[in-house]
């Protein structure tokens, strides 16, 4: 996958993503705090699917889109933590 950021002055940043399969996505991350999606649908480049967030329903969808819960990332952040600070004492 590729992912290039460039920033739209006065509006945020813009982040343009390539899958592996090349469909092609489009994610504005506005100064604001809301967030806007666009789909490329394959094979069209002139066609786009737009889709507005709120920076809420954005956390919602990123949540989902995790390939590990968020609370089973964390326990594993704490037991790293817990061995730097092992570590540490030694």
């Amino acid at each position: 996958m590729e992912i290039t950021q460039t920033t739209v002055p006065g509006a945020g940043k813009l982040h343009d993503i390539v899958t592996r399969a090349g469909r092609r996505l489009r994610i504005l991350v506005e100064n604001g705090g809301g967030r806007e999606a666009y789909l490329y649908p394959h094979g069209d480049e002139g066609a786009v699917i737009s889709l507005a967030l709120e920076p809420d329903e954005a956390d919602a969808i990123a949540g989902i889109l995790h390939s590990r819960p968020v609370p089973a990332r964390l326990r594993d952040l704490e037991r790293r933590v817990a061995r730097l600070e092992q570590a540490g004492a030694s």
